[in-house]
């Protein structure tokens, strides 16, 4: 269960699942080493050498779910991501049924296009926690394989831009909230906590492409680099009215390496996926979905390097934004002296520092 707004649908799915137990922490004073954390109601208060997120996940949550056994519903932290827990949780014997999401109609869509940092709010996981609330509550949605919508007046443009952030998750309401029914109202093969490694389809559930209440989605595509110095500069018309970018990036300049860039309100992520198959001879390590992918979309010259960027936009102009990411290009003579050139990258930091699977981590 993950969500910023204060909510009891943790409560509600307990209640509705006999046998299971019911977890929680409070994080508010982690950066003091302090964790309080309820099992069933039953309060233990915690002292860690490091206050940290990671460290909450290997010495507390992770052994407890393990050691419970049996149905857990779990309560996250408002400063605890869903993806990171579940990334975390490859680690330990343990299955993730479904992941729940709250959304407040009231905050959220201000929530997912501000810039407030999560410190801002007093949300911060530990001292140097750079996140925004944006990133926060747009990963939460998104991630999850059910939402649970609170607040009293429904709103066309929130759910226009959740039928685009989440299309197969079932959506309810808490007045009148049957937890059951949600719960078997998630697809088969929903995520159900599965990772993403960043090779995967951006068009996860078939999202509705046709504009609706001014959202749109923006599915830029093309079988040639960016200019890093472009790109950099293109940079804000990925955040200036966009809920979210995602996807994947190809400069000229890093030619063997897949860059993740993903964006929420005023956030910016950029990672490093690791090496185009193009790269490679042999692709026995690659995941067999992503080798049939690649075989299928092969292009004789560039193999499987290509850009492709998914963009949710609320306020900002998709024509625009397809403009501005089509002259990032490299021009025809760019690319026909691509390996003779030397291209100024300010991108070459995260090639070299930064690994999505990293960033989980560090969560």
């Amino acid at each position: 269960m993950a969500g910023l707004a204060d909510h009891d649908v943790a409560q509600e799915i307990w209640l509705a699942s006999p046998g299971a137990v019911l977890v929680r922490h409070d994080l508010r004073e982690l950066a003091q080493g302090i964790v309080r954390r309820w099992v069933d109601g039953e309060l233990t208060v915690l002292e860690l050498a490091h206050g940290c997120v990671s460290c909450t996940l290997r010495l507390d949550l992770l052994p407890l779910l393990e050691s419970l056994g049996g149905r857990v519903v779990a309560h996250l932290d408002p400063a605890l991501e869903p993806e990171a827990v579940c990334f975390a949780l490859r680690e330990v014997d343990v299955r993730v049924d479904a992941v729940v999401s709250v959304v407040d109609r009231a905050t959220w869509l201000a929530d997912a296009t501000g810039e407030d940092d999560m410190a801002d709010r007093g949300l911060a996981a530990a001292d140097g926690d750079d996140r925004t609330v944006a990133q926060v509550v747009v990963g939460q949605a998104e991630f999850a394989d059910a939402l649970v919508l609170v607040g009293d007046d429904p709103d066309p443009e929130l759910d226009a831009v959740l039928d685009r952030l989440n299309p197969r998750a079932p959506r309810r309401d808490r007045r009148g909230l049957d937890a059951a029914a949600l719960l078997d109202a998630v697809p088969a093969d929903a995520r159900r906590g599965r990772f993403d490694d960043g090779f995967g389809a951006l068009l996860r559930g078939q999202p509705p492409l046709e504009p609706a209440h001014g959202v749109a989605v923006v599915h830029f595509t093309a079988r040639r680099p960016f200019h890093p110095m472009r790109l950099h500069d293109a940079l804000d018309v990925l955040l200036d009215g966009v809920v979210r970018t995602r996807g994947r990036v190809w400069l000229v300049s890093q030619p063997d390496t897949a860059l993740w860039l993903e964006s929420a309100g005023g956030g910016l992520n950029v990672g490093n996926l690791g090496c185009w198959l193009a790269a490679f001879d042999d692709w026995s390590d690659a995941p067999v979905e992503r080798r049939l992918a690649a075989a299928a979309d092969w292009d004789p010259e560039f193999g499987d390097r290509a850009q492709e960027l998914v963009v949710i936009t609320r306020s900002a102009s998709p024509d625009e934004i397809t403009a501005v990411l089509r002259d990032a290009l490299v021009t025809d003579e760019e690319l026909a002296l691509a390996d003779e050139l030397e291209f100024a990258d300010p991108f070459a930091e995260w090639r070299d520092e930064s690994n999505r699977n990293d960033e989980m981590e560090e969560l």
